[in-house]
């Protein structure tokens, strides 16, 4: 059997998965109590949900695309100078 080549190397899933988690963490950060009719919640407006959160999102969105455009090394890449004749 021929060893199939795959899109993404270990390295992408890698990167791919830290982006994600990153992602998570931003969700997180925005979550929190709303505001209903009779209570308003000032935290709505913290800076942590308005600033932090979703910086926090957009970094993990750029690692994520990072982690698609990362190139993975090929068979060539791996060998060194001594090794080709």
């Amino acid at each position: 059997m021929d060893k199939q080549t795959l899109a993404f190397g270990k390295k992408n899933y890698i990167l791919l998965g830290i982006g994600m988690a990153i992602i998570i963490l931003g969700f997180i950060l925005m979550s929190g109590p709303g505001s209903t009719e009779t209570h308003f919640e000032p935290d709505i407006f913290s800076v942590r949900r308005i600033k932090v959160a979703p910086a926090v999102c957009f970094f993990g969105f750029i690692f994520m695309i990072y982690g698609i455009l990362c190139k993975p090394k090929s068979d060539n890449q791996k060998t060194t100078s001594t090794d080709i004749k």
